[in-house]
């Protein structure tokens, strides 16, 4: 047990080292800068994600082709029509 609490002392003192009188500004700039680009990386495939959701792969998506092809087929065989014939009122 002393051990691990002795690593999380000086995992914690060299972090905090870090901000104090001892700063140094590469460890800093460089924390900084893989983060930002850590953010700019999930902004950038949010962007391509939602483009790709709007738009799809190709030309007219997959999706929109099935939902199409199923709505032909039950306007064809009068699947989820309201009956007019009288017998279900």
């Amino acid at each position: 047990m002393t051990p691990i609490v002795g690593t999380f002392l000086s995992i914690l003192s060299s972090i905090t080292g870090q901000l104090g009188p001892n700063y140094d500004p590469l460890f800093y700039d460089v924390m900084i800068y893989i983060f930002g680009t850590i953010m700019f990386s999930v902004f950038l495939l949010g962007i391509i994600s939602f483009w790709l959701r709007v738009h799809g792969w190709a030309y007219k998506d997959n999706r929109e082709r099935w939902v199409d092809e199923l709505d032909r087929h039950f306007e064809r065989e009068g699947i989820g029509l309201i009956p007019d014939n009288g017998k279900y009122w």
